[in-house]
């Protein structure tokens, strides 16, 4: 059976993929090749996993020295060949490595990738209506969140970011078409990746509002300033207490 980390966000490649390799990086690293999870040393883990966060290939001295920044050049390379020799022993060929670069090997789906194709297609509204349900839970998570090394820290913004803005695309979305239910679970998704983004608090209460609920538009304004001014010491933005007001007036 597919593994609920690496399927549930992109259901559809349970019946289309499920006998090509997989790799998870959100929330926790997962490799399943034919539908069983496969185990690597730390080592391999993490240069798969850089690999597969860069679609362009990479030189192997760049890769070397990012992944194993306290050994000289020669025992980084050393350390560079013996942790791919060990990748490429499940069965799959998962890195392609040429003399002088390497790339992730094709026909392999990464949930990271797959979550940023579908975020473009949310923010240039070329998602299909099929693609709406469970987007919000594409997008969530964290990539890797559980390892410390300091190649992770961009890779991990630049994901919050995009994925917080599709998140924002797809609660527009949903509210032009009157799903007030779903559209609140990707705010509320957005919320929690972020609680201090004023932009995800506001989608909230816009939806609130939409539906008529104007208590829980208030509750929900009350939280955002709470969280505001404890964490940042300021106040939510004019436009924000101008949303709820004009909602407000008898």
């Amino acid at each position: 059976m597919p593994s609920p980390i690496s399927y549930l966000r992109f259901p559809a490649l349970a019946s289309t993929r499920a006998d090509g390799p997989f790799l998870s990086l959100l929330d926790a690293f997962e490799l399943r090749c034919d539908g069983r999870p496969v185990e690597l040393p730390r080592s391999s883990q993490r240069l798969l996993a850089f690999v597969a966060l860069n679609e362009r290939p990479l030189h192997r001295v760049y890769v070397a020295g990012k992944l194993w920044t306290d050994a000289s050049e020669v025992r980084a390379g050393a350390s560079l060949r013996s942790s791919l020799w060990r990748l490429n022993r499940p069965g799959y060929r998962l890195v392609e490595a040429t003399a002088t670069h390497l790339r992730l090997a094709s026909g392999i789906d990464v949930d990271v990738r797959l979550a940023f194709a579908l975020a473009q297609r949310l923010l240039d509204g070329s998602a299909r209506e099929t693609e709406l349900d469970g987007a919000e839970t594409a997008l969530a998570g964290e990539i890797l969140p559980d390892w410390y090394d300091d190649w992770l820290v961009f890779e991990r913004e630049r994901f919050r970011q995009v994925s917080l803005h599709a998140l924002e695309a797809l609660v527009e979305r949903l509210l032009r078409a009157g799903e007030f239910s779903r559209a609140l679970e990707a705010a509320l998704s957005a919320v929690r990746s972020d609680p201090l983004r004023e932009s995800a608090h506001r989608a909230v209460i816009r939806i609130h509002l939409a539906e008529g609920n104007r208590c829980e538009a208030i509750r929900h304004y009350d939280l955002c300033r709470r969280l505001l001014r404890e964490s940042l010491g300021v106040m939510p933005s004019p436009q924000l207490a101008a949303l709820l007001a004009t909602f407000m007036q008898p």
